[in-house]
């Protein structure tokens, strides 16, 4: 299921609304007020203090209300989905309606009543059904039928000793309502993952959205009902809740750590739309850190030992400008070891954040990604092998290969080295590259690259003689159509790499060769 936004107003709402504090974290994570939540605050942060309800609050809170809905508009499937969606729209009308007619917001708040109540309608349209009122009970939290565990296929590894790798999880969505099930689930592949590789899980680092207080706030829409239920997280070895505070507090024991890292994030990201450089991740309690924060975090780590990070949100490739002093492209490559993966480019939403329960039908980056480290499926199968090179072992770089083939979703998954070499290329370079034989352009490939090519050329149906600028576009916001985004970015990213090497400026090469060690990387 998309985590794109549905209504085309409710998009400028959301890049509005989600993105106005991102250029700063937030020390004390806000709670959303216009929320319908099953559940109170969660105990793990503190009560907020009464506040003066002035129509400064009342307008601030409507346009929460509206991020809410336009928010879990993104993972609407049911009509009962619909029936929340419309829930919060309500919500945002009843709230702007009752500013005073003194308000200075009030011509504003009339201009939004209207736009929306179209989204409420659309809603309604959706669902099937008159969206019931705003005191409506919601359904009984019940956890959903858990099913049978999967024994994962027998494989020969040697257990690792804990001293040798730090694992750094954050996961889960900032409230109950974009907490979905899949994300816990993601969690629980991640770990099954670990131990498929011989690690041990009471050493890693975890954190999900309200940690152990034992509150319903996982989002699901039970199979049989069809019906919006919540549930408690059920992770074995939670060590809290994922906020800012508790990231913080983990980077700084990293720092006297010190091992390479591998950092896991899988929830909701928000997009700064007056600086698309500078996205953030959503934490417990809509709490932010940006890019910038996040670098910044990583300051203290030791220079050579590798940072890796796997972040599955959208608009999360914005995060491989932590490769940059402070986070900022404009500023020098920091003197550091830092890569990433993420699901996919700046500007774009990912996939993978639905309520549903059935694993079988989930198509996001992380199912793929931990799939090609592992070789075992998130049911329980063996995936192809991502040992490209034939050195038996599976890189982080051979892992994102496989995920750029067996993720058929929209996302347009990248790596920090990916979008530092599409930095160094302008546009008369790109037209040049994408008008060579893609054959040509594959002599230099390495072998995970060659493997991406050969693959999306092979799903498109293009012929490796053709230049890739005369192979069709198949248009729309369709699977296809990322295949062969895919596939021009791919290409831009060997020719690029083999352009930066012939021209030898050193400090160049010594950049891309330090951004690919780490990225061909494994754990340890």
């Amino acid at each position: 299921m998309r985590c794109s936004f549905i209504l085309a107003v409710a998009v400028a709402i959301a890049s509005c609304v989600s993105c106005s504090n991102s250029n700063t974290s937030q020390t004390t994570p806000e709670t959303p007020v216009a929320i319908a939540s099953p559940v109170s605050s969660p105990s793990s942060s503190p009560s907020p203090q009464p506040k003066t309800v002035t129509p400064d609050n009342i307008y601030k809170q409507a346009l929460d209300a509206a991020q809410s809905a336009a928010t879990i508009a993104q993972n609407a499937v049911a009509p009962q989905d619909w029936l929340i969606v419309g829930r919060q729209w309500q919500r945002a009308i009843a709230l702007l309606k009752s500013l005073p007619a003194s308000s200075p917001q009030k011509d504003q708040a009339n201009q939004k009543i209207a736009e929306y109540q179209r989204n409420l309608t659309y809603a309604e349209q959706e669902a099937g059904q008159k969206i019931p009122p705003l005191d409506a009970p919601l359904a009984a939290v019940t956890p959903p039928p858990s099913p049978p565990p999967v024994a994962p296929p027998t494989r020969q590894t040697t257990q690792v000793a804990a001293k040798n790798q730090n694992f750094f999880v954050m996961a889960g969505g900032g409230w109950p309502q974009i907490n979905e099930i899949a994300l816990e689930k993601n969690v629980l592949y991640f770990q099954r993952t670990l131990q498929a590789l011989g690690h041990s899980l009471p050493n890693v680092s975890l954190y999900f959205a309200n940690g152990n207080s034992n509150q319903a706030t996982v989002r699901y829409i039970d199979p049989n009902s069809r019906q919006e239920l919540f549930k408690a997280p059920q992770i074995p070895h939670l060590d809290g809740a994922s906020t800012v505070e508790n990231f913080r507090q983990v980077m700084q024991g990293l720092a006297q750590s010190p091992k390479p890292t591998f950092f896991y994030f899988t929830g909701h990201g928000a997009k700064n739309d007056n600086n698309v450089d500078n996205n953030s991740m959503i934490m417990w309690n809509n709490g932010r850190i940006n890019v910038q924060d996040f670098a910044r975090s990583l300051d203290p780590l030791p220079q050579n030992l590798p940072f890796v990070a796997m972040m599955a949100q959208c608009y999360s490739g914005s995060f491989a400008n932590m490769i940059y002093e402070g986070g900022n492209p404009n500023n020098n490559v920091a003197l550091k070891t830092r890569c990433g993966f993420f699901a996919t480019i700046k500007t774009r939403t990912s996939v993978g954040c639905t309520p549903e329960v059935n694993e079988a039908d989930y198509r996001d980056y992380s199912s793929s990604f931990f799939a090609g480290l592992s070789g075992i499926t998130r049911t329980g199968d063996r995936a192809p092998s991502a040992d490209y090179n034939q050195d038996n072992k599976i890189s982080y770089q051979e892992a994102h290969a496989f995920a750029k083939i067996d993720n058929q979703s929209t996302d347009l998954p990248v790596s920090t080295s990916e979008v530092w070499l599409q930095k160094q290329t302008t546009e008369a370079q790109r037209q040049a590259i994408w008008n060579q034989p893609i054959s040509e352009i594959l002599q230099t490939a390495r072998p995970e690259q060659a493997y991406v090519v050969r693959s999306l050329a092979q799903r498109l149906g293009v012929n490796l003689q053709q230049a890739y600028a005369a192979t069709p576009n198949p248009g729309g916001n369709t699977t296809q159509q990322a295949y062969w985004m895919r596939l021009g970015m791919e290409l831009i990213n060997i020719a690029q790499e083999q352009e930066i090497r012939t021209q030898g400026n050193r400090n160049l090469v010594a950049i891309l060769d330090r951004l690919l060690d780490c990225e061909d990387d494994f754990w340890q």
